[in-house]
């Protein structure tokens, strides 16, 4: 499952959407109701795609187990959160039967399942393509040849001639007796 730019805030039942980041804030938007609000700087904030779920091996990214639930699902909706605490285990041990029961807690298989069932709801579960190997040679020159350059688009080389040059970069004024700072990037 591709989890771009979807965080849980500490303390909310949802999940929510990345906008921008403020000067003290983080700006994001309900993924249930589309209200936009801003988490502070005290407020935990998480990526769900920087999760991982341990397991006996390797941990597991939540992605990864996305796609797991939606596979035993075939697509649809998973076991409701709500639902008593030995079957929620039962059921996650059905999807990955080699997490760590010692460090997994059922409050984080509520949590992945309540997850699964808000993005399943809203349609936001894309399975990501899987890349075959040796592909990235063909991939890179097929990117290389759709590329288009701004003066191809705008009429060959008439555009490419009648363009101005590009603006030098900012450069912070030099303090005395010393050398240049270079400008802070934007």
């Amino acid at each position: 499952m591709n989890l771009k730019d979807i965080l849980a805030i500490s303390g909310e039942g949802t999940l929510f959407k990345f906008i921008a980041q403020g000067k003290n804030a983080v700006i994001v938007e309900n993924l249930e109701t589309g209200r936009r609000t801003s988490a502070g700087a005290t407020t935990k904030v998480s990526a769900l795609d920087e999760i991982s779920i341990f397991t006996t091996g390797e941990d597991l990214p939540l992605s990864k187990v996305m796609d797991l639930i939606f596979e035993k699902e075939k697509g649809g909706e998973s076991l409701s959160h709500r639902q008593p605490d030995a079957d929620l285990k039962k059921y996650f041990a059905e999807v990955l039967p080699e997490y760590d029961r010692d460090r997994v807690y059922t409050s984080d298989i509520k949590k992945v399942l309540h997850w699964y069932n808000i993005l399943h709801k809203l349609n936001l579960l894309v399975k990501e393509e899987e890349k075959p190997e040796g592909s990235t040679e063909e991939t890179a020159s097929a990117t290389e040849a759709s590329a288009v350059t701004p003066s191809e688009s705008a009429g060959g080389a008439e555009a490419e001639k009648e363009s101005k040059p590009a603006a030098k970069p900012l450069k912070s004024p030099a303090p005395k007796g010393g050398k240049a700072k270079p400008a802070d990037k934007l």
